[in-house]
């Protein structure tokens, strides 16, 4: 009888661990993609991803063609308020899953132009995995592990989670 109370103890505490770790991933790439964000919105001169997507080393011309006169300015107000939206559902845990899985993709999407393989071209140290495979990550734990679930609007909204 004393085992068994000891074991459910243990388990209820590692899984208030487990929430509370999701918990501080949410939030802390939450405000990274936040911050991100109001840095771009608010930069003088405005911000424009075109020297970024014109340098590409893998799929130049896939980014370059996101980078043409006619579709860059969709292309920065994606990326600007894409991270804001980002940020805000994570760090609120609203649509925790689709935010999770558009910062995994965003995170994918910044590191391609950089990679010039196996070597990262934007940092001589990395070699196939640079911050932003480790952010994609991540997000993707977010995901996987249902981060949603717990201290979010979403569990509030949603008792199916």
């Amino acid at each position: 009888m004393i085992k068994r109370s000891c074991s459910h103890k243990r388990n209820k505490t590692t899984m208030n661990y487990k929430k509370i770790v999701l918990l501080v991933l949410r939030l802390v790439l939450g405000w990274l993609l936040l911050y991100a964000g109001w840095q771009k919105l608010t930069s003088h001169p405005p911000f424009t991803a075109a020297g970024f997507l014109t340098h590409a080393s893998t799929f130049p011309g896939l980014y370059k063609a996101l980078a043409a006169d006619g579709i860059i300015k969709i292309v920065n107000f994606l990326n600007v308020w894409g991270q804001i939206a980002i940020g805000v559902g994570l760090i609120t845990g609203t649509y925790t899953k689709w935010a999770a899985r558009a910062g995994a993709l965003m995170m994918i999407l910044y590191y391609f132009p950089g990679l010039k393989f196996p070597h990262i071209t934007s940092d001589t140290h990395a070699f196939i995995v640079d911050d932003h495979i480790i952010y994609a990550a991540g997000y993707l734990v977010l995901d996987a592990f249902h981060a949603g679930k717990y201290f979010s609007v979403d569990s509030f909204l949603r008792k199916d989670l």
